[in-house]
């Protein structure tokens, strides 16, 4: 495994991060933690999760299942990098009672606590503001976190979808409070949804935030759908971002010139996928959410495949990406 520092902090963390959003909702616990195991194993010590993972009546069953995991000792907490986050609404199911959800000082510390509860932990590593809250001042939120890390409960603060501006505003407030303000941004990206580079990631690198992106295979589209779909094995998707996305005449035949393309190659789509990720600026690394070990053997080989130049450009004249704001739209 390789590994990088996390933005402009002294963390070292693998080259790919280990999603557990499939944990719970599709891979039962004795699988997950076997998946778990697997990445440790290999080298991986970047988990991720989220308060609401198990989604609807089962919210936070997956933070359980990795606090059942972590609680099975072996060094396992000591070398995890733990990353969760908040902001969904954590409710009863059907209970719309205010303050169990969003990014305020009292939800941020009640959420906290109960993330550690489930987590079986005494503090978080990375705690990930899930989306941006429109309706919170920064000023709020950095105090919030401030008391966090001096009780020990959290570490560092990262944001999760949100725009390039967001991020400013976060760490222009923070540095006039000397709080340290966000350290990553969990973003949308990969080869068939760039926009986060027109400035998302420029504003991430200017303020020393490290690039961790989500759904890197595009809702599976990038991991050989159409190969898949030829040979009856199906196309995966994601919440319905990539539903029917084949039908779609220009995406299909960005996919075909795409899979074509690696065929030549002998390479595996899913695989190329995420080590175009990992020659990105700024990215620190991709979100993997396995489902098997098997998917997971997949994933690590990415971290040594080396893309020359040549399939770079190829890659480019596919998926082309936006260009730099404002050029990218002004000029």
């Amino acid at each position: 495994m390789k590994y990088t520092q996390l933005g402009r902090t002294g963390l070292k963390v693998s080259r790919l991060v280990l999603g557990t959003m499939n944990f719970g909702p599709q891979t039962d616990e004795t699988d997950s933690h076997a998946i778990m195991d697997a990445a440790l194993a290999a080298g991986v010590n970047f988990l991720d999760t989220a308060n609401v993972y198990g989604w609807g009546a089962n919210k936070g069953r997956t933070e359980e299942i990795v606090g059942t995991w972590l609680a099975k000792g072996g060094g396992r907490r000591d070398k995890t990098v733990l990353a969760t986050k908040v902001f969904g609404n954590m409710g009863a199911e059907g209970d719309d009672w205010p303050n169990y959800d969003r990014l305020s000082a009292l939800n941020i510390r009640r959420a906290v606590d109960d993330s550690l509860r489930r987590l079986r932990t005494d503090h978080i590593d990375l705690y990930q503001f899930h989306h941006v809250d429109r309706r919170t001042p920064w000023e709020e939120i950095w105090q919030a976190v401030d008391v966090l890390v001096r009780q020990g409960k959290i570490l560092y603060a990262g944001s999760s979808n949100h725009a390039g501006w967001h991020i400013a505003k976060a760490n222009e407030t923070a540095a006039r409070l000397g709080s340290y303000g966000l350290v990553s941004e969990q973003c949308l990206y990969n080869l068939g949804e760039r926009r986060a580079e027109m400035e998302v990631i420029p504003a991430a690198e200017d303020y020393g935030l490290g690039v961790i992106p989500w759904s890197p295979l595009h809702g599976g589209l990038l991991g050989g759908a159409v190969r898949k779909e030829r040979e009856g094995g199906g196309t995966r998707t994601s919440a319905g971002r990539s539903a029917d996305a084949l039908a779609n005449t220009r995406v299909r035949k960005q996919i075909e010139a795409y899979e074509e393309l690696l065929a030549e190659h002998g390479l595996e789509p899913g695989e190329v996928a995420l080590a175009w990720l990992l020659t990105r600026p700024g990215v620190t690394g991709p979100i993997v959410g396995p489902r098997t070990v098997g998917q997971l053997d997949s994933a690590l080989r990415a971290v040594e495949l080396e893309l020359d130049p040549e399939l770079l450009t190829a890659l480019d004249g596919i998926f082309p990406g936006p260009g730099p704001s404002p050029e990218a739209f002004a000029w």
